[in-house]
């Protein structure tokens, strides 16, 4: 259980009844609030309005309890006031996982070379959407099982599958060992079978808050494994089927996939100088029908460009980081890279090839003990862009789940735009930085719904003049909503005088009122909703009043911007 602080009252928010002139007067309001501090000897003013009406009213300092007390008796004791409460603290509900390898991983939550998951889960955790792990099917494990559903083995080759025929409904990971040097073509070596596809999973969503071994990024998103790389890898033509059918397209032959998953990681790849036709086709099938396909940069530190799918279109391209927060030494580059994230690095770029020097520095996760079959569960630390991708996808889940409408592009669009410098260096570009969960996160869920920005100093507006009043917005992310309410209160005897604009950071000037000469009506109190979605939101806007006519006078008592 976590304690939550006990912070001191610093504001209240008064409610007045709708007759009462400080319900839509700014001016009455601090007049009241003025009062109301000498009555109860505090130094009160009225801070601003809020959305819904109320007026939030500052206590000048760190008020004590008694003192709280005598300021709210003032205002309930006011037969205009409807109601009166104190403006109170609220905390983020994250709790620091509990599982026993958590504070190995840094690539969650260090502030050098992390990528900032923890803030985020205080929004989403991946609920309701699968990420299919198209690579070497799965490896049983208990810090994995809970979020596993089923998959397919795609590899058409008994041989290579190594369990006796070629595609069925099994995604268990038969291993991907060599005996020997040269097995798999000139150069290739010896090595056990890498349990990579487990690897992956884990980064991606491991069971959390469960007592035992590593945290996924999207923990209650749910793992399809599907098989495409056995002995000696896969083929394209096994994969850009895996990759139509995780995704819900149909693949001959195949049965339906039950549960299509809305993203795709890919930590895999050839060298090839283009995109193959078939994967070109398969992602972009998938992107039409919705999912997001995130691949790996590769790990030849050359130029992504030579590296299929890396190289191909509609996909998120990702390198590799290290926990210095430079490009891993051994990370693919370049133009085509569209984001990077933690890679690892279990050993130094000087160190024997093959060797672990530094586990620390690498990427822990779910794997098996097996040397060739599948024996005891464990976890190991990886390097590599395939350790990097699971990080996006991972994200891509987060975002999925917190707002389901994000499409492929409207993803990868938030990744980039939210992402940060390298701390370190990358020689060769390594896109938009390192991504940053809990900002993309925000972004994509407006972490401050419905705030309001206001101006309540009065500006006079004479005969035949314009005038306008600033606002100042900040800590906005990306563009104004399509929906802007701008509240207005200007006095004015006969409004019809007046010509109401708004305009926007950049010189964009929106009619909210035109002049009359018939409206004969006082004053201007209204809230108008503008379309402002093609305006960035951070910035200076202006309320301009312009009086057309003599004789009638006033000012802009107030005026606000929600959001």
């Amino acid at each position: 259980m976590t304690t939550l602080p006990t912070a001191p009252v610093e504001k209240v928010i008064v409610t007045y009844k709708s007759k009462a002139a400080e319900a839509s007067s700014n001016t009455a309001a601090k007049s009241d609030a003025a009062a109301k501090g000498s009555e109860t000897g505090e130094s009160l003013s009225f801070e601003r309005r809020l959305a819904g009406g109320a007026a939030l009213v500052d206590l000048g300092g760190e008020a004590s309890k008694k003192d709280v007390t005598e300021v709210m008796d003032a205002f309930r004791a006011d037969p205009s006031v409807a109601s009166v409460e104190p403006d109170i603290r609220a905390y983020a509900m994250a709790v620091t996982p509990n599982d026993t390898e958590y504070t190995k991983q840094w690539d969650l939550f260090e502030a050098t070379g992390g990528m900032n998951v923890p803030g985020a889960w205080d929004k989403t955790t991946g609920s309701g959407v699968t990420v299919a792990v198209i690579d070497t099917g799965y490896a049983a494990h208990t810090d994995l099982a809970a979020n596993v559903v089923s998959g397919y083995d795609f590899i058409s080759t008994s041989a290579d599958a190594r369990d006796g025929n070629g595609r069925d409904s099994n995604a268990k990971d038969e291993g991907d060992w060599n005996a020997t040097d040269g097995e798999c073509g000139t150069g290739s070596k010896a090595s056990n079978s890498s349990w990579h596809g487990t690897h992956v999973a884990g980064t991606i969503a491991a069971t959390t808050g469960n007592g035992k071994g590593v945290a996924g990024i999207a923990y209650n998103a749910k793992i399809q494994p599907v098989r495409v790389l056995g002995k000696c890898g896969g083929s394209s033509a096994d994969i850009a089927d895996a990759i139509t059918w995780a995704s819900g397209g149909t693949v001959p032959g195949i049965p339906a996939n039950a549960t299509p998953a809305k993203v795709i990681n890919l930590s895999l790849g050839g060298a090839s100088a283009t995109c193959p036709s078939v994967y070109q086709n398969a992602i972009n099938g998938a992107v039409s029908r919705g999912t997001t396909v995130v691949v790996a940069a590769g790990n030849s530190n050359a130029n992504a460009s030579g590296f299929t799918p890396a190289n191909c279109a509609n996909i998120i391209n990702v390198a590799s980081t290290s926990r210095e927060g430079n490009r891993s030494f051994y990370s693919n580059f370049g133009s085509i890279v569209d984001v990077a994230a933690p890679g690892g690095e279990t050993r130094r770029a000087t160190d024997t090839p093959g060797t672990v020097t530094t586990p620390e520095n690498g990427i822990l996760s779910t794997l098996n003990s097996g040397t060739t079959t599948q024996s005891a569960e464990n976890y190991k630390p990886y390097q590599g862009t395939s350790m990097a991708a699971p990080h996006i996808a991972g994200l891509a889940a987060l975002l999925e789940s917190a707002k389901p409408a994000l499409t492929p592009a409207d993803i990868e669009s938030a990744i980039k735009a939210n992402a940060r410098p390298l701390p370190g260096t990358c020689t060769g570009g390594c896109g938009a930085g390192i991504a940053d969960s809990t900002k993309t996160v925000n972004a994509v869920t407006d972490t401050t719904p419905g705030a309001t920005f206001s101006n309540t100093t009065d500006v006079t507006i004479g005969d035949n003049s314009t005038v306008s009043s600033s606002i100042p917005v900040t800590g906005r992310t990306g563009n104004a909503p399509a929906a802007l309410k701008v509240a207005v209160d200007i006095k004015h005897t006969w409004r019809g005088d007046l010509v109401v604009d708004l305009v926007a950071p950049d010189g964009t000037v929106r009619n909210l009122k035109a002049s009359s000469g018939s409206d004969s009506a006082d004053n201007v109190l209204a809230t108008y909703t503008v379309d402002a979605s093609s305006e960035v939101a951070n910035g200076t806007w202006k309320l301009q009043v312009r009086d057309v006519a003599s004789g009638d006078t006033g000012y802009i008592d107030s005026w606000s911007l929600t959001f």
